[in-house]
């Protein structure tokens, strides 16, 4: 796991949209070796921050927390 990610299930806080974009581009980035692609990967690397967050936003929606615990 990239040690610079943040967890953004915590607690009653929910993660803001921004948070959630910083943490797919930082995995984008772990993942592709890319700090900032080059132009003819531009297109791949921008889709796959965009559906990573989407599909955090979707997850951290529907985790099913027990009272109590983050």
């Amino acid at each position: 796991m990239c040690r610079s990610i943040k967890r953004l299930r915590d607690g009653e806080v929910a993660a803001s949209d921004q948070e959630i974009e910083e943490a797919a581009l930082q995995f984008v980035r772990k993942v592709s070796g890319f700090r900032a692609p080059s132009p003819r990967n531009e297109e791949a690397f921008n889709k796959a921050v965009a559906d990573v967050a989407r599909a955090s936003k979707e997850m951290l929606g529907t985790l099913k927390v027990r009272p109590g615990r983050a």
